[in-house]
């Protein structure tokens, strides 16, 4: 069969004959894989430097997709960390990790949200005790997950939706996906603090893509500018695409009644990010989401790898 390789740490995958894969326990199937997302859950994979890799190769990068099962079933299908990933023509799959969908359901839009919306609604419905009727600041918003961010949150309940980011034009969209009010990251550090902390000081949940320095200048400006520092502050770190490690002052966790905690593989059981997967897939087949994605040929992977840009999630189809 024909898969998306990585023969490298150092270069992208290329579409390439790779063997077919075969069921190895109970509850395994071999599915026909027809849509997988090109998140960035799965650049790090296939560049080595996601916290669960084991470092072997080859690999064929892919920790979801969509695909037909030997019973004729359209499937979602979350994979766990192996080498045999999703972006191939055929791959194995637990049934036990993964939901049927609709027949009208679009498997490209699916592949491209679910990774995407997962994150910030598995973040608000099973890592931290969300509200309806709360404040979100969306850090990082004007990415893919912030966006989606956005409106699961606004889906959930929130009463108040604030989106920081940096790119202007992504900015302007997001009060159509529902954001409040949005704020520029771009700028000095006080002017970005300022124009935070009156945006966003009464935030009740911070879910942040971004740590590094962003995520540190932010806490001490929410900090500094809660009407009421008694008042909860929940901050779920989510993604680390400003950089891995951020310079918390001891004098934020202090000042305010401020907790931080982490979502992702590990923090979250398997089991509770599972049992959301349907509901998820229900309201993106619905259309509650609006997603910006496009489908890019198996046979041209390579050039999908180095292209990042544009904004939309991509999807690679076998």
């Amino acid at each position: 069969m024909r898969a998306a390789v990585v023969t490298s740490f150092d270069t992208p995958p290329t579409c390439q004959d790779f063997p077919t894969p075969a069921p190895q326990a109970p509850g395994e199937v071999l599915v026909d894989v027809i849509a997988a997302g090109l998140h960035p859950r799965v650049r790090s994979q296939a560049d080595g430097s996601h916290y669960t890799g084991s470092g072997e190769l080859p690999l064929v990068p892919g920790i979801d997709g969509v695909g037909r099962a030997p019973d004729g079933t359209l499937r979602y299908f979350v994979l766990p960390d192996t080498a045999m990933g999703a972006m191939a023509e055929r791959t194995v799959v637990d049934l036990r990790r993964s939901v049927t969908l609709p027949e009208e359901g679009d498997p490209v839009l699916i592949a491209a949200a679910m990774n995407p919306a997962m994150a910030s609604w598995v973040a608000l419905r099973r890592r931290v005790s969300f509200q309806p009727g709360q404040n979100v600041l969306v850090l990082g918003a004007t990415g893919s997950s912030g966006r989606m961010a956005v409106q699961v949150a606004r889906h959930l309940g929130a009463v108040r939706v604030i989106g920081a980011g940096r790119r202007p034009d992504r900015l302007a969209t997001l009060t159509d996906l529902g954001a409040d009010t949005t704020v520029s990251l771009d700028g000095s550090p006080d002017e970005v603090a300022r124009h935070l902390g009156q945006a966003a000081g009464d935030a009740d949940v911070v879910i942040d893509h971004l740590w590094g320095p962003p995520a540190a200048d932010a806490m001490r400006a929410l900090v500094m500018n809660r009407t009421d520092r008694g008042r909860p502050l929940t901050w779920i770190q989510i993604g680390s695409v400003a950089g891995p490690t951020a310079a918390i002052p001891s004098a934020a966790l202090r000042a305010a009644r401020l907790s931080i905690v982490g979502s992702g593989q590990g923090s979250v059981p398997t089991g509770d990010i599972l049992a959301e997967l349907p509901g998820l897939a229900a309201e993106i087949t619905r259309g509650t989401f609006r997603i910006d994605a496009r489908a890019v040929p198996l046979a041209d992977v390579e050039a999908a790898w180095r292209d990042t840009g544009g904004g939309r999630r991509t999807v690679i189809t076998p």
